[in-house]
């Protein structure tokens, strides 16, 4: 990565019908960056997404792309591309088709050949000819990524682009994707409710919440030094030990002290993982992700500690 932001919101307001969609945002989007904008459904996200797109204008505020005001710009004078939910792929047209649609309508030079790089970018080979309905979602999503790469664009905004697959798929084709972006060096900007695939491929995150941004950071700070309650309870787990929250999986579980006595209620193999949950002395339940092979037995007492510095300050 390399130069200023590509992308700038500067406090960005959005309102439907007395809704406040998107409530003074400001942020910046570094050039060749994987940033994502992260948060539960309805919290703004896609109206983010839609308002640097073009397809929405802001009521107050600006957007700015490459050092240039495109608030009042029409979508097709950006130089973005969106690849969306559901992919948006023409079902008559093949494959081929679909990646070379933008093209034709640049009028672009040297089509077939900037069409072949980019299948053999995405892996599909081979599968030119086929239509999206003889293709797997997979190579609908990948298909769907030519399209919006091939026209060269400075970043490509992508919404809930992998929520159509299934978990094992989604896993596979989000690291492809991040393998692409960092290969081609293009900026995406991800729109994801879903909190693992942030943290696994994003350079930075925002963090969204009714409107607001909570927090922006890398994967690293907005999970281990959240701002506030809410990132960090919808970046992972929580679990409170007299009055400190702490992540699960910073707890360890001793059959002897010293630290806090606690009574194991139930414990759960997960392979990689056992999940214990303990019951304090005051009744209040905790729990505790452990490396195996150690197991526990329901009722057995055990002793909790962490390390100095691993509470979680929350305001």
């Amino acid at each position: 990565m390399s130069g200023g932001p590509l992308i700038e919101l500067r406090s960005v307001t959005k309102r439907f019908n007395g809704h406040t969609a998107v409530a003074g945002v400001s942020l910046e989007v570094k050039r060749g960056e994987l940033f994502s904008l992260l948060g539960p459904s309805g919290c703004g996200k896609t109206t983010t997404l839609r308002l640097i797109a073009g397809f929405e204008r802001p009521d107050t505020g600006s957007v700015w792309l490459a050092g240039a005001d495109v608030t009042r710009a029409k979508p097709y004078e950006r130089n973005v591309t969106t690849v969306f939910q559901n992919y948006a792929l023409f079902p008559h047209l093949t494959a081929r088709q679909n990646v070379e649609f933008g093209l034709k309508q640049r009028r672009a030079s040297e089509i077939a050949a900037k069409v072949k790089r980019m299948f053999e970018a995405v892996q599909l080979s081979g599968k030119e000819e086929r239509r999206p309905a003889e293709l797997s979602g997979g190579e609908k999503q990948r298909v769907a990524l030519a399209r919006a790469l091939v026209v060269e664009p400075e970043a490509v905004l992508l919404d809930e682009p992998l929520s159509a697959l299934d978990p094992n798929l989604r896993s596979q084709v989000r690291q492809e994707m991040r393998a692409l972006q960092k290969r081609l060096g293009v900026t995406f900007l991800l729109v994801t409710h879903d909190r693992e695939e942030a943290l696994s491929i994003s350079d930075r995150i925002a963090v969204m919440n009714q409107g607001c941004v909570e927090q922006i950071g890398t994967p690293e700070e907005v999970y281990r030094r959240p701002q506030s309650r809410f990132v960090a309870e919808f970046l992972g787990e929580l679990t409170w030990i007299d009055g400190k929250a702490l992540r699960p999986e910073q707890i360890r579980v001793r059959p002897d002290g010293p630290g806090i006595a606690a009574r194991v209620v139930s414990s759960a193999f997960f392979g990689s993982h056992v999940r214990l949950r303990a019951a304090l002395a005051g009744g209040r339940e905790v729990t505790a992700l452990v490396q195996p092979p150690r197991s526990f037995v329901p009722g057995e007492q055990v002793y909790l500690s962490w390390d100095p510095g691993a509470e979680l300050e929350l305001r």
